[in-house]
């Protein structure tokens, strides 16, 4: 396994390899890695002969209210992992290499944006539809691989690479859970023994919902109710939101018919945590 830390060079690699016949399965992330990120590492190294790992905290995806110094990070933590799960290639720039001057063009992301987490987060995926867009460049992967568990990110991306037409096929791959069905995430271990314990309800709610659909159930509304009960008698947590759309379009829907997400949000007392259900209706 092998770091690289500058542009030009990670390109000139791998435009060998690609001439050599090689197929590239990369794996996007802001490092800190977790078994979410194992899962995706993993299911690249399956289907491609080199596999790409990008460790950058992007700038541009936070907000005036967010905090970019205090992202965690730990490389040699991050290195370690990557080469336990048949990393290659682990492309690490700085943000001057990536941002070397004030970008006189971005990407301005107008659909999939405005519903879910993206509704309190303005302009965060402006920046990760433009990080995403250059590190495509960069990259120049046949696969790229990201986590259903941030549903609305995955959408975006498949946007992204539909509009902008990269020949890139995009491998959107099922959320880790733990045990009782919790969503694996960094943001758990700030849970309380009592909440941890309420936290499976999320996905028990999210699996409520789509029993309720099966059953025959197709007003939006009814639905919703469902879940947000199922919450509020079995957690403490405040509900965010708890929202039914099209996907990946992320339209509202009147009646419940054809691909949707389940999708919903909950505050815990020191953290904020996300789940989502992608299901077919028929």
């Amino acid at each position: 396994m092998i770091t690289i830390e500058k542009i030009e060079q990670m390109q000139a690699h791998i435009m060998a390899e690609r001439q050599k016949g090689k197929t590239v399965g990369f794996v996007p992330t802001m490092g800190y890695l977790h078994e979410g990120h194992v899962a995706l590492l993993k299911r690249a190294r399956q289907e491609n002969d080199i596999v790409v790992l990008s460790i950058f905290v992007n700038p541009l995806q936070f907000g005036p209210n967010e905090d970019f110094d205090r992202y965690p990070r730990d490389f040699e933590r991050d290195y370690t992992i990557a080469k336990q799960a048949g990393v290659d290639i682990i492309f690490y720039p700085s943000v001057h290499e990536m941002y070397p001057h004030e970008p006189s063009v971005t990407v301005r992301v107008h659909k999939r944006i405005d519903v879910l987490c993206g509704k309190s987060r303005p302009g965060h995926f402006d920046g990760v539809a433009t990080v995403v867009t250059k590190l495509f460049h960069i990259v120049m992967p046949h696969r790229a691989y990201f986590g259903m568990k941030d549903a609305q990110q995955v959408a975006v991306i498949d946007g992204l690479i539909r509009d902008f037409h990269f020949p890139i096929e995009l491998i959107a791959v099922p959320t880790v859970r733990e045990e009782d069905g919790l969503a694996k995430s960094s943001r758990n271990v700030y849970l309380s023994d009592r909440e941890r314990q309420e936290a499976s309800a999320l996905y028990a709610a999210l699996q409520k919902g789509k029993a309720t659909i099966e059953a025959g159930e197709r007003d939006v509304g009814t639905v919703r109710k469902a879940i947000i009960d199922y919450i509020e008698q079995h957690t403490s947590g405040v509900v965010d939101y708890v929202e039914i759309y099209s996907y990946p379009e992320l339209k509202p829907l009147e009646t419940l018919q054809g691909k949707i997400i389940l999708a919903l949000a909950v505050r815990f007392t020191n953290a904020r945590l996300i789940d989502n259900i992608v299901m077919n209706v028929q």
